[in-house]
């Protein structure tokens, strides 16, 4: 069993993620702050196809960079991390963005609610204490809607499923290296952890306004995003469940 983070015995290995794709302006500020407030943990930014100097910014802060050859989308960046955490034998994968909206001094009560809970993932939630930044009024209406979707698709109360501030222990990582959804996935994940019969969780977190470059979701998109998770929950929902083979090599 692992140690709590807080031990001062043999501490959890720890990989953050960060998908980045053209966020020269904020990645350098964000790995500083990891290597300031979470020097524990290992940073790896999977540079998704950028056309700015993302990749050199990052390396230059300090962090481990995978460049993709052309831009995969989230889904495709996030998953190169998670099998590159599989393959390394990582305890823990932590995704952050790269536009400094996560604050990595929540990263350890993210690990200590891992350790306490046993849960597969758990989730920094904006809306469970509603401090920090929280979105545009169309886009927590958006949120809501499909919070109340996979709430009562799962059973289990969500109320932050677009966060892409999330902690994941072996076994979910062992999961997500193979299987991962594309395009859009963190809602996605979720049913995907629960058809696997894998667990998650929420802990409050205070999350900032974007510090630099571009949302990868604009307004003119926004219908279509909801449109496309919705029905992909729905068909998710339609599989048969079956637990999750834990394949993490030891």
């Amino acid at each position: 069993m692992l140690n709590r983070p807080e031990s001062h015995n043999k501490p959890p290995k720890v990989l953050v993620i960060v998908p980045a794709y053209n966020e020269a302006e904020g990645i350098g500020q964000v790995i500083r702050r990891l290597r300031e407030d979470a020097p524990y943990a290992d940073v790896l930014v999977i540079n998704d196809g950028s056309s700015d100097t993302t990749s050199r910014v990052a390396r230059a802060a300090g962090a481990n960079v995978i460049d993709l050859t052309c831009n995969l989308g989230i889904g495709g960046a996030v998953q190169t991390g998670y099998r590159y955490a599989a393959e390394h034998h990582y305890d823990y994968a932590v995704q952050i963005d790269g536009d400094g909206q996560h604050n990595p001094c929540d990263l350890r009560r993210l690990l200590s609610a891992q350790f306490d809970t046993g849960a597969d993932m758990v989730i920094g939630s904006r809306f469970i204490t509603k401090e920090g930044f929280q979105s545009t009024f169309a886009r927590k209406m958006g949120i809501g809607l499909l919070s109340a979707l996979v709430t009562r698709l799962t059973g289990q109360n969500v109320t932050d499923p677009t966060s892409g501030y999330r902690l994941c222990g072996r076994r979910a990582i062992s999961l997500f290296a193979r299987e991962y959804p594309t395009d859009y996935p963190e809602v996605e994940a979720l049913m995907l952890l629960y058809n696997r019969e894998l667990s998650f969780t929420e802990i409050p977190v205070v999350m900032n306004e974007r510090q630099g470059g571009v949302s990868s979701i604009s307004a003119m998109k926004s219908v279509y995003y909801m449109s496309k998770v919705i029905l992909s929950v729905l068909l998710m929902k339609t599989k048969k469940k079956r637990a999750w083979e834990n394949r993490y090599e030891s």
